[in-house]
Protein backbone atom coordinates (compact mmCIF):
# COMPACT_ATOMS: atom_id res chain seq x y z
CA UNK A 1 0.00 0.00 0.00
CA UNK A 2 2.99 2.20 0.75
CA UNK A 3 4.16 1.95 -2.94
CA UNK A 4 0.75 3.04 -4.19
CA UNK A 5 0.59 5.66 -2.19
CA UNK A 6 4.52 7.15 -2.96
CA UNK A 7 3.31 6.86 -6.49
CA UNK A 8 0.01 8.65 -6.25
CA UNK A 9 2.61 11.17 -4.13
CA UNK A 10 4.98 11.17 -6.58
CA UNK A 11 2.30 11.93 -9.78
CA UNK A 12 0.73 14.60 -7.70
CA UNK A 13 4.19 16.65 -7.14
CA UNK A 14 4.84 15.79 -10.91
CA UNK A 15 1.20 17.32 -11.99
CA UNK A 16 1.77 20.74 -9.25
CA UNK A 17 5.69 21.31 -10.99
CA UNK A 18 3.90 21.02 -14.43
CA UNK A 19 1.01 23.20 -13.29
CA UNK A 20 3.51 26.22 -12.02
CA UNK A 21 5.64 25.56 -15.26
CA UNK A 22 2.47 26.42 -17.24
CA UNK A 23 1.59 29.07 -15.22
CA UNK A 24 5.02 31.06 -15.50
CA UNK A 25 5.10 30.23 -19.49
CA UNK A 26 1.51 31.86 -18.92
CA UNK A 27 2.74 34.63 -17.37
CA UNK A 28 5.71 34.90 -19.93
CA UNK A 29 3.17 34.95 -23.15
CA UNK A 30 0.82 37.57 -21.80
CA UNK A 31 3.71 39.52 -21.20
CA UNK A 32 4.91 38.71 -25.08
CA UNK A 33 1.11 39.57 -26.24
CA UNK A 34 1.14 42.59 -24.59
CA UNK A 35 4.43 43.79 -25.96
CA UNK A 36 3.68 42.97 -29.50
CA UNK A 37 0.35 44.63 -29.55
CA UNK A 38 2.36 47.76 -28.21
CA UNK A 39 4.50 47.21 -31.09
CA UNK A 40 1.82 47.02 -33.80
CA UNK A 41 0.19 49.87 -32.24
CA UNK A 42 3.22 51.28 -32.83
CA UNK A 43 3.78 50.28 -36.18
CA UNK A 44 -0.03 51.50 -36.85
CA UNK A 45 1.20 54.99 -35.63
CA UNK A 46 4.02 54.99 -38.16
CA UNK A 47 3.07 56.82 -41.70
CA UNK A 48 4.38 54.13 -44.05
CA UNK A 49 7.62 54.02 -45.85
CA UNK A 50 7.73 54.61 -49.66
CA UNK A 51 10.05 52.49 -51.98
CA UNK A 52 11.44 54.06 -55.34
CA UNK A 53 11.98 52.67 -58.38
CA UNK A 54 15.46 52.49 -58.11
CA UNK A 55 16.08 53.05 -62.21
CA UNK A 56 14.31 56.11 -61.47
CA UNK A 57 16.67 59.37 -60.15
CA UNK A 58 13.19 61.25 -59.99
CA UNK A 59 11.42 58.71 -58.05
CA UNK A 60 14.81 58.16 -55.46
CA UNK A 61 14.68 62.10 -54.57
CA UNK A 62 10.88 61.71 -54.13
CA UNK A 63 11.67 58.94 -51.73
CA UNK A 64 14.49 60.65 -49.92
CA UNK A 65 12.30 63.40 -49.38
CA UNK A 66 9.07 61.62 -48.67
CA UNK A 67 10.65 59.47 -45.49
CA UNK A 68 12.73 62.25 -43.95
CA UNK A 69 9.80 64.54 -43.80
CA UNK A 70 9.50 65.95 -40.70
CA UNK A 71 6.29 65.63 -39.57
CA UNK A 72 5.46 62.56 -40.83
CA UNK A 73 1.92 63.13 -39.38
CA UNK A 74 0.78 66.02 -41.81
CA UNK A 75 1.28 63.72 -44.71
CA UNK A 76 -2.00 61.96 -44.46
CA UNK A 77 -2.07 61.39 -48.32
CA UNK A 78 0.94 59.34 -49.95
CA UNK A 79 2.48 60.09 -53.72
CA UNK A 80 1.75 56.92 -55.39
CA UNK A 81 4.35 56.76 -58.53
CA UNK A 82 2.31 56.07 -62.16
CA UNK A 83 5.30 56.51 -64.39
CA UNK A 84 8.05 58.90 -64.80
CA UNK A 85 7.30 61.89 -63.18
CA UNK A 86 3.31 61.48 -62.88
CA UNK A 87 2.61 61.04 -59.12
CA UNK A 88 -1.45 60.50 -57.90
CA UNK A 89 -2.01 62.51 -54.61
CA UNK A 90 -5.30 61.51 -53.09
CA UNK A 91 -7.38 62.01 -55.97
CA UNK A 92 -5.31 64.48 -58.51
CA UNK A 93 -2.72 63.14 -60.57
CA UNK A 94 0.57 65.87 -60.64
CA UNK A 95 3.78 66.18 -62.28
CA UNK A 96 6.83 66.29 -61.19
CA UNK A 97 10.17 67.51 -61.54
CA UNK A 98 13.68 68.41 -59.76
CA UNK A 99 14.85 71.79 -60.47
CA UNK A 100 18.30 73.05 -59.05
CA UNK A 101 18.46 69.84 -56.81
CA UNK A 102 14.65 70.88 -55.23
CA UNK A 103 11.20 68.96 -56.15
CA UNK A 104 8.79 71.24 -57.95
CA UNK A 105 5.02 70.48 -58.50
CA UNK A 106 3.32 71.07 -61.40
CA UNK A 107 0.41 73.69 -60.69
CA UNK A 108 -1.65 75.48 -63.69
CA UNK A 109 0.89 77.15 -65.72
CA UNK A 110 3.23 77.26 -62.61
CA UNK A 111 5.50 75.30 -60.36
CA UNK A 112 5.34 75.27 -56.56
CA UNK A 113 7.93 73.80 -54.39
CA UNK A 114 6.91 70.37 -52.96
CA UNK A 115 6.67 72.24 -49.21
CA UNK A 116 4.07 74.51 -50.44
CA UNK A 117 2.21 71.62 -52.44
CA UNK A 118 1.90 69.81 -49.30
CA UNK A 119 0.46 72.68 -47.68
CA UNK A 120 -2.11 73.30 -49.81
CA UNK A 121 -3.70 70.46 -50.88
CA UNK A 122 -3.64 67.85 -48.24
CA UNK A 123 -6.52 69.36 -46.17
CA UNK A 124 -8.78 69.31 -49.56
CA UNK A 125 -7.53 65.58 -50.31
CA UNK A 126 -8.18 64.51 -46.98
CA UNK A 127 -12.21 65.95 -47.28
CA UNK A 128 -12.14 64.28 -50.61
CA UNK A 129 -10.98 60.75 -49.07
CA UNK A 130 -13.36 61.10 -45.69
CA UNK A 131 -16.19 62.23 -48.36
CA UNK A 132 -15.91 58.77 -50.19
CA UNK A 133 -15.63 56.67 -47.22
CA UNK A 134 -19.07 55.41 -46.95
CA UNK A 135 -18.98 54.86 -43.14
CA UNK A 136 -18.59 58.93 -43.09
CA UNK A 137 -21.97 58.81 -45.07
CA UNK A 138 -23.76 57.98 -42.93
CA UNK A 139 -22.23 58.55 -39.82
CA UNK A 140 -24.91 62.12 -39.17
CA UNK A 141 -27.84 59.93 -40.67
CA UNK A 142 -28.19 57.84 -37.85
CA UNK A 143 -31.59 57.67 -36.83
CA UNK A 144 -32.37 57.24 -33.08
Amino acid sequence: MASLEEKVYATNQKTLDLLRTWREREANYLEEVSQLKAYIIEIKARVAIYLPIKEDPLDLKMAEYINNYPDRARLKIMFMRESAGVYAFGTKRINVEVQQDRIKVRVGGGYLSIDEFIDQYTAPEVEKQLARDPLMKFAGKVAV
